[in-house]
């Protein structure tokens, strides 16, 4: 096995630029890389003192902060697993993930998280608190854990790249999600394949808008910056702020930034209604975890004069799959989720036959930043690997180029009397009529044909675009068995903790607004 791990490359990169900027709080405090390494390794040393041993999971329930960040480091520095957790999570939900990751501590801010802390206490769980203390020079963790550290004791420790690091639970389209462990190897494999695609050095700068309890925003923005020896900017709210994300790139030099398509069109809906006096020049613009109309990427690339390069990625693989390159590399193109980086892929049928271009098949991967497989769930890995590929439940086709198409997960495909219908093509559409914001197509039940298409679409600001409108639109641009049913007009769509999209969810908020007694479940 390749001797690779994220700390390794995180203490190459402290050693090579020491007193570059690593991570900064808009306005209010900047880090160098060797200031941060002194951090991490002060609270790896605390939390050994506390009784933490290599493999034990420790939860942490921050926004995206300082404290957050070290806290991270630390544990996966003490050969322990890092578990983030979100912080909108209800109590039952933290209960759930708690004690799914069989986590041994749990860690918030200083002023605490009380739907964590009352799981936790369920659960007898410990709980401590961490703050940045003596001019965010130290770090104290307080409450149940021992504040008596020894700094040999971490230099003593060797991290393995076998150790499981980090553990997420996917989003998935399926009912309970599903533990994901993702090992030093796995992790530091990804951000090499991040930093190397994109060409990140030491002279790239980031503002991060996603939050850090998510492998894109973690490992893509976070961290990818970090072994690259670049910064990354943390907003001072914890959270992604339109009105403040374009002053935050001016002030600290950014030359990129990462987000989903959601974040994309308020970035764009603001640049229509308030622009900015002027923009920073971006070297690109990266797009992540959710499909992005072409309507949409020419939008962005008009109006913030950088190529928008669409990525492919999921939490199994440690983020990134594909992605589309640089311009310098090759160039991107519209609509493809790019070429597959530093991992090898395949589109296969359904009895693990590679498929020609131009043929779908289901998506499949293997490579050293993927999963060896969920944890206690042996049905998934079952239907997971097969073939010897990690199978992603995507459906796409390459092109003659090598560039990966999606046309939609498998579960989300819409069999309409035996028409199968890509929701994302459905998507497209309905993005590029002028007075729509944010659409998606989803699958209903469907007495006559098994499956109807419904879709559910937010006017542009001022736009008085009706079912009418979008029906007459839509049977313009697609043959007449891919035309919604439906069209819900709405002001808001229903979306995950990490700002996806999920069809399934949405299907189920609207067609319970016609009536809660037809509701069907979906997922398994």
């Amino acid at each position: 096995m390749e001797n690779l791990t994220l700390t390794g490359l995180l203490n190459k990169a402290a050693l090579e630029f020491p007193t570059r900027r690593a991570l900064s709080v808009s306005g209010k405090l900047d880090l160098t890389h060797s200031q941060l390494q002194h951090l991490v390794d002060h609270a790896a040393s605390l939390l050994l003192a506390s009784g933490i041993h290599p493999g034990d999971v420790v939860a942490l329930s921050f926004p995206n902060t300082i404290e957050f960040v070290v806290m991270f480091l630390a544990v996966i520095r003490c050969r322990a697993i890092a578990a983030p957790l979100n912080q909108a999570y209800t109590a039952e939900e933290f209960e759930f993930y708690l004690s799914d990751s069989e986590s041994k501590l749990l860690i918030t801010p200083k002023e605490g998280h009380q739907p964590a802390q009352s799981a936790a206490s369920k659960l007898k769980l410990p709980h401590a608190t961490a703050a940045l203390s003596d001019g965010a020079s130290r770090i104290s963790v307080g409450n149940s854990v021992s504040t008596d550290s020894n700094s040999e004791s971490v230099k003593e420790l060797v991290n393995d790249p076998s150790d499981v690091a980090l553990f997420l639970h996917t989003s998935g389209t399926t009912s309970r999600p599903k533990g994901v462990p993702l090992t030093q190897l796995n992790l530091a494999s990804s951000v090499r394949n991040i930093k190397s695609v994109y060409r990140l050095s030491e002279s790239d700068s980031t503002v991060l808008v996603l939050p850090l309890f998510h492998v894109h925003g973690l490992i893509a923005g976070l961290l990818s910056s970090l072994v690259s020896g670049a910064a990354a900017t943390l907003p001072s709210s914890g959270r992604f702020s339109a009105s403040t994300f374009w002053s935050d790139m001016r002030a600290y030099n950014a030359t990129w930034y990462t987000a989903v398509p959601t974040i994309h069109q308020i970035l764009l809906d603001r640049h229509l209604s308030k622009p900015e006096p002027s923009y920073p020049k971006l070297r690109f613009i990266r797009s992540c975890s959710a499909s992005l109309a072409p309507i949409v990427l020419a939008r962005l690339e008009e109006s913030f004069g950088a190529p928008v390069l669409e990525a492919y990625a999921m939490t199994e693989a440690s983020h990134l799959m594909a992605s589309n390159p640089l311009p310098e590399d090759g160039g991107h193109k519209a609509g493809s989720v790019g070429r597959p980086v530093g991992q090898e892929m395949s589109v296969l049928d359904e009895n693990g036959v590679p498929q020609k271009e131009g043929v779908t098949g289901e998506v499949c991967i293997r490579g050293p930043n993927v999963t060896k497989g969920y944890k206690h769930n042996p049905e998934a890995n079952k239907v997971a690997f097969q073939f010897g590929w990690f199978h992603t439940g995507d459906l796409g086709f390459f092109d003659s180029d090598g560039y990966l198409h999606l046309v939609g997960r498998i579960k989300e495909l819409i069999n309409r009397g035996g028409e199968k219908i890509s929701p994302i093509e459905v998507d497209a559409v309905l993005l590029s009529h002028p007075d729509v914001a944010q659409a998606v197509a989803f699958g209903v039940p469907d007495d006559k044909y098994g499956e109807e298409i419904n879709c559910a679409i937010i006017p542009r600001e001022e736009s008085n675009i009706d079912e009418a409108e979008v029906l007459q639109f839509c049977k313009k641009n697609l043959a007449a068995f891919k035309v919604p049913k439906k069209v819900f007009i709405a002001d808001s769509l229903p979306k995950t903790a990490t700002g996806k999209i999920q069809r399934r969810l949405v299907a189920e908020h609207f067609l319970a607004q016609i009536s809660t007694a037809k509701v069907p479940k979906f997922g398994a």
